[in-house]
């Protein structure tokens, strides 16, 4: 589904008007080409998804969401040129760092034997602090994932089910984003480019979300 902007915000429905998912997954994409469009060099998109970053955070907090899973970088990202690579670590332990200082519980899910996982995150490879869980997948792969099955489950077994994921930047596709718990998710994609992030997209995905027939197979 890709977005229509409502016009009703969030804030103006009362609470049982709202049908708010638990858990809610985002995929902030098109940060080099918000960059090429703004006539910088690709890799500085992404210290411009930060701020965008902490703002949906702030806001998933306000409404009470329980859970959330944010996109970092997977394993195929780290092919892209090393000036890229190394800004998309820094912009990930950044945010990481940050949310974890405004009272997330914090879990990073990725593969930390790599030396594309950032040390400095190595300790949230085991849930850290208390409120709003946030699952950020760093250096994370679908496949490497799965593999834990070998061991006895998914290295993403802490991770919930998901309602509803949001994906920026016009791509009609999950992009290996945890396949598992994504199963039943319904998914609404935004046309902008996630350093343009606004409260309404948020505001549009949940009022579309609200509208979704839940049947779950049955």
């Amino acid at each position: 589904m890709s977005a229509q902007l409502i016009p009703v915000p969030l804030e103006n429905r009362s609470h049982s008007q709202r049908r708010l998912p638990r858990h809610i997954g985002f995929i902030p994409d098109g940060n080099r080409r918000w960059a090429v469009q703004h006539g910088l060099s690709k890799e500085q998109g992404y210290a411009n998804g930060i701020a965008p970053g902490l703002a949906l955070f702030e806001a998933c907090k306000a409404l009470g969401i329980e859970e959330v899973s944010v996109y970092g970088f997977t394993q195929d990202n780290t092919r892209r040129p090393t000036v890229q690579a190394k800004q998309f670590r820094a912009a990930c332990v950044a945010f990481a760092q940050e949310i974890s200082r405004r009272g997330a519980a914090l879990l990073v899910v990725g593969d930390e034997r790599s030396k594309q996982f950032p040390a400095e995150l190595a300790a949230f490879r085991t849930r850290q602090g208390e409120g709003i869980k946030v699952n950020f997948l760093v250096n994370y792969g679908w496949e490497w994932d799965l593999d834990g099955l070998k061991e006895g489950g998914l290295r993403s077994a802490d991770v919930s089910r998901l309602d509803l994921v949001v994906r920026w930047g016009g791509g009609r596709r999950l992009s290996g984003f945890l396949p598992v718990q994504s199963v039943y998710a319904d998914i609404f994609v935004l046309d902008a480019l996630w350093p343009d992030f606004e409260p309404p997209h948020l505001d549009a995905a949940l009022a579309w979300f609200g509208q979704q027939d839940r049947t779950m197979g049955g």
